[in-house]
Parts: structure tokens; C-alpha cells; sequence
């Protein structure tokens, strides 16, 4: 009798058990948004440094300018550096806007920068900042 009821309970326990993980999920959230940063003309501002209030360090927007986070996360962006001479060439486009996958300009997203105070993107979903500048965006 005492093997049957120790059988039941290891049954129980590795039932019970089984929905247990020791880690994270392979799953994002389902509120994970993904945006991009690129220039009037579409060419992605990749390498840009970035945290959210979601995110535990600090990462940077890749090669093709995408950046993720949870709403209604506050994002902060490093634009030190960035300008219209940031290969030495004075005509390339110092604009940066925010756009989605279909690169549609998201516009009237709230914004702060150290440099001006607050405002929010245009239409295009462009924005102001200055040289050296660090914006955080209300998204």
C-alpha cells in the first residue's frame, strides 16, 4: 500500500511540476512593438544607443534602425554624435524620423530632449534634436 501511495504522489508532483520552467519564455510579449529609425530619404540610423523603461541595459537600434519595446514604455535615445556630418559629408540628411515596418511617419508622439525641452515628432514622424543630444520619447 505504502509503494501505491508514493506512486500517486511522484505522479502528482511531476504532473504538477511539468508547467514549471526555471527561465523566461521563448514567446515575446504580445504588446512588443517595434518601430525604426531612419532619414528623410529611408536609410536606417542603425548603431543608436537606447533604453526603455522595460529593458534592463542599454541596447542599440540595429543595422536597419529597429528598435522594440513594451507600452507605455518611456525610451531613452543617445543621439550624441548624430548630424547631418555624421560621415563627414555636410549634405548628408541630418533628419531622423520614427516610422513602422511600412515606413509610414508616426506622428504626435511626445517627446523630451536635454537640449530644448518637450514637443512631440511631425507628420513624417521627424523630430528635432540637437548635436549631442539625449531625447526620451513617451511612446
Amino acid at each position: 500500500m505504502k509503494k501505491y501511495l508514493i506512486l500517486i504522489v511522484s505522479a502528482v508532483a511531476v504532473f504538477g511540476l511539468s508547467g514549471c520552467g526555471g527561465g523566461g519564455s521563448d514567446n515575446p510579449p504580445s504588446n512588443l512593438t517595434t518601430l525604426f529609425l531612419v532619414d528623410n530619404q529611408g536609410f536606417s540610423y542603425g548603431g543608436i544607443p537606447y533604453k526603455c523603461d522595460s529593458m534592463r541595459d542599454w541596447e542599440f537600434t540595429a543595422p536597419n534602425g529597429e528598435f522594440t519595446f513594451l507600452p507605455p514604455d518611456n525610451c531613452q535615445f543617445d543621439f550624441t554624435g548624430l548630424r547631418g556630418d555624421l560621415f563627414g559629408d555636410p549634405v548628408v540628411d541630418d533628419i531622423v524620423r520614427i516610422v513602422d515596418v511600412s515606413y509610414g511617419g508616426k506622428p504626435g508622439i511626445p517627446y523630451e530632449c536635454a537640449s530644448f525641452g518637450i514637443s512631440s515628432t511631425y507628420n513624417d514622424g521627424s523630430f528635432n534634436y540637437d548635436i549631442n543630444d539625449n531625447c526620451v520619447f513617451y511612446l
